[in-house]
């Protein structure tokens, strides 16, 4: 049996993973999540001004499809090249990139270049969000994973509250605008490099086997026009050419990744991966939840600002109820696994939770009640809480620690892809209807809408419409919940075949050995083995 001790030598002096130092890992990630988590809540406050300012309403999907898409291009690029060569630099890579990008988002003038640069921030996201899991398991063993989700929950937490705040009264006042959502980026990116810099060491690895760059452009090919194919066929037809054309760039790019992946030393994605059962499950269980949970929330700031009248810091607010559910149950279930080692029923229950939540939701119109509308959405937050977490543990759990960082970014990529798909073709469900019916509305009311300025639906913002009269408002605002409400129920069955999924995942041991440790690459310190110690005599300083 493989002796997972490594030795010290003169040039590979000895890693000793102390709770000091995992304690300054962790802070170098919870700083780079914070980037993340942070822009996400601040920007989808700010999209509906967004888009009117730039002339992008009825394209408005590609916003988020841009950031998702990039986001989940990048995904097995960080967790293989990080298994390869260690995940220190590619985390600060990832931050620099956001930041960089949040620059030029925010001095975008067009709507097609802020959807570039959203894109670029998904390069730098994809990242952090790859990166920060597997840095966890390599320094936590996954059967004590669960009690470090409080920091990171409490991270989410922060940006569910400073981010509506933040975005609301940068979109809402007239001195600043909705470039300020993305300049604050700058300041705290910058932060969380700085911290990353000192806090974040890790060992690092020598490769000198040929990297898989066919199996990157392949997939990549593969991602891309599968998600331009649900896109454009939802603008021009499933039977247009070009639609059928992407199809068949589909195909073809899935067929030749799966024939580079059988004969590549390095394979960015190992087909060996797809052989074992348990990590199959919590993989397809979460791409099921992520063509849901994406699609539901991605457009609930645009029906809370315009369909209930609302300002974009109190519909940012009015998204709290959500993030406090999935807070309380991430945090529960995460020691509760902890505790107990076991994690089955989390995501059955998640599951059922989330789709009584999209039922619920169904029945929203222009008149629902606030305090029912937030309702709804703490519900939809306890599901998630319960489910997203726990398929990325058990992924990590199901495979040999040298896979860590390709596992956990294959199961965020399949996520991301049932996620893009989600927003694509329900997106384009609701903002086809919202076209048809702000177009219908702005007709009937033409007079009206002439003399408060409204003149096309790309260039609808919140504030025009609150300043609309009576029946113009009434219309506009039936407008959007008669777009919106029905797209949950579209979402059912994703939900169904994510139950069964659920059914089935296997419960195996909770492995107690951190991956660093598992892989030689380290030792663990003494003081994670004796509480009354906080530090080891044998631990060497690595150079940063």
């Amino acid at each position: 049996m493989h002796d997972p001790t490594p030795t010290a030598t003169d040039d590979a002096p000895l890693f000793v993973l102390t709770r000091r130092r995992i304690n300054l890992i962790f802070s170098a990630l919870i700083a780079g999540m914070l980037v993340s988590s942070l822009d996400q809540t601040i920007v989808s406050t700010a999209m509906p001004t967004i888009v009117g300012d730039l002339g992008g309403v009825s394209h408005m999907a590609w916003v988020t499809t841009a950031y998702l898409l990039a986001s989940t291009l990048v995904m097995p690029i960080y967790g293989k090249f990080g298994d390869l060569w260690g995940r220190r630099t590619l985390f600060l890579i990832a931050i620099a990139l956001f930041t960089v990008a949040s620059v030029g988002a925010a001095l975008s003038t067009d709507f097609t270049w802020f959807v570039v640069w959203r894109g670029v921030q998904g390069l730098g996201g994809g990242g952090l969000m790859i990166l920060s899991q597997a840095i966890i398991a390599d320094v936590v063993p996954a059967r004590e994973r669960g009690k470090y989700l409080g920091p990171l929950g409490a991270i989410f937490g922060l940006s569910a509250v400073a981010g509506p705040l933040v975005g609301g009264f940068f979109t809402d006042h007239a001195s600043l605008g909705w470039q300020w959502c993305f300049w604050i980026n700058v300041p705290v990116g910058v932060a969380a490099l700085v911290i990353g810099w000192f806090a974040l060491t890790l060992p690092r690895k020598r490769n000198t086997e040929p990297v898989d760059y066919a199996g990157i452009v392949t997939l990549s090919a593969a991602t891309t026009s599968l998600v331009f194919f649900t896109d454009l066929g939802g603008d021009r037809g499933w039977t247009d050419g070009l639609t059928l054309a992407l199809m068949a760039a589909f195909a073809v790019s899935v067929l030749a990744f799966v024939l580079v992946e059988q004969r590549a030393v390095q394979p960015i994605i190992p087909l060996g991966l797809f052989r074992n059962p348990t990590f199959v499950v919590a993989t397809a269980l979460g791409a099921a939840i992520g063509l849901g949970m994406f699609s539901a929330i991605a457009f609930m700031p645009t029906f809370l600002q315009m369909a209930s009248g609302t300002s974009a810091a109190s519909s940012g607010l009015l998204m709290l109820p959500m993030m406090a559910g999935l807070f309380v149950t991430a945090i529960g279930s995460g020691i509760a696994t902890t505790r107990t080692g076991r994690y089955k029923a989390f995501p059955i229950a998640g599951v059922l939770v989330i789709a009584a939540a999209m039922l619920w939701m169904t029945t929203l119109s222009g008149d629902t009640s606030l305090v029912t509308i937030c309702t709804m959405l703490f519900v939809m937050g306890l599901g998630l809480g319960l489910v997203m977490q726990v398929v990325v543990l058990v992924a990590q759990n199901a495979v040999s620690p040298r896979d860590l960082g390709t596992a956990t970014s294959t199961n965020n990529y399949f996520r991301e892809v049932g996620a893009t798909l989600g927003v694509a073709v329900f997106g384009t469900v609701f903002t086809n209807r919202l076209a048809e019916n702000l177009s219908g509305a702005l007709q009937d009311n033409a007079q009206q809408a002439v003399a408060a300025g409204i003149t096309s639906p790309d260039s609808l913002v919140p504030q025009a419409v609150e300043a609309a009269g009576e029946p113009l408002r009434t219309a506009i605002v039936d407008a959007y919940a008669g777009a919106l409400a029905p797209v949950f129920g579209y979402l059912l069955p994703a939900f169904a075949v994510a139950l069964l999924l659920a059914l089935f995942l296997k419960e195996i041991p909770l492995s107690d050995v951190a991956g660093l440790v598992a892989r030689g690459e380290a030792v663990a310190g003494d003081d994670l083995t004796d509480p009354e110690r906080d530090d080891d005599a044998r631990e060497v300083p690595l150079p940063s």
